[in-house]
């Protein structure tokens, strides 16, 4: 090769250089700049996630009880059904009190007797034939015989069990004509008016919920929406979820409302 063709292709590798190195020198800003914004773009902080204002709610009846036997006895009547009405002293059941009523005559023939016994023993006292201690023995013969038939006639009330409020009935433990123990369960009751509502809320709503705040439940067997208040709110945290434990109740009755039904509660400003 001649040494002017060896100077031109040095000279031609020389400025392929020189424009390489002013292009890269152009661009490396741009990538500089996008390289810093990158890490800041990813290390942005996510905006804070907006604050549930919605609950499950659970509808339970303003009152409810188990009504058991007092007395062992048979069933003579059942005046009740699954999901009847009733009013409040109606005698729900009967049981036999043969046995009490025929202890409360004999009982009461003992009094008289008593009383007998103890008018001679006064009389007797007032001849001098009978001591200050025959006359308080028959007066004690007296107040046993009393006794024994206020005993005998609270036997007897507590054959009839009576409702202890209006409302209706949610389950029967026995039959017509069944032979039941004292203690035995008999009927499960729930009480008409009000509906209440238990629901849980977090903690973090204290701040802002208060006796008395007003809100909105939809039923999901219903589809349609109540409103509700808050009538109590309990003493204690769950330290677990956090959360703290309501009762509601409804604004006014609702026919197509049923205890154990199951929504959701929306609540406005909580924070």
């Amino acid at each position: 090769m001649s040494c002017k063709s060896l100077w031109r292709a040095t000279g031609s590798a020389l400025l392929l250089g020189a424009l390489s190195l002013s292009a890269s020198a152009q661009t490396s800003p741009a990538g500089a700049a996008r390289a810093v914004a990158s890490p800041a773009k990813a290390a942005a902080p996510a905006a804070p996630a907006a604050a549930a204002t919605s609950v499950r709610v659970l509808v339970l009846p303003a009152g409810e009880t188990v009504l058991a036997s007092p007395v062992p006895g048979r069933i003579v009547q059942l005046n009740t059904g699954l999901g009847m009405a009733f009013r409040q002293g109606a005698v729900l059941i009967a049981l036999d009190c043969e046995e009490p009523r025929a202890r409360q005559a004999m009982a009461n023939a003992d009094l008289a007797a008593a009383n007998d016994q103890y008018e001679a023993k006064l009389r007797m006292q007032g001849l001098e034939q009978a001591s200050d201690v025959e006359v308080a023995l028959a007066a004690s013969a007296v107040a046993k015989a009393k006794a024994q038939i206020d005993l005998y006639q609270f036997q007897i009330s507590q054959c009839s069990i009576r409702a202890p409020w209006a409302g209706q009935t949610a389950k029967l433990h026995v039959r017509s004509h069944m032979t039941v123990t004292a203690g035995q369960p008999l009927l499960e009751l729930v009480r008409s008016g009000l509906l209440l509502l238990k629901l849980n809320v977090p903690s973090s709503w204290m701040a802002t919920l208060k006796m008395g705040h007003t809100f909105d439940v939809t039923i999901d067997e219903t589809g349609n929406t109540y409103p509700a208040r808050v009538q109590r709110i309990n003493s204690r945290v769950d330290p677990v979820s956090q959360t703290i434990e309501l009762e509601a109740t409804m604004l006014k009755t609702h026919p197509d409302l049923l205890p154990g039904m199951s929504g959701v509660a929306k609540f406005t400003g909580m924070r």
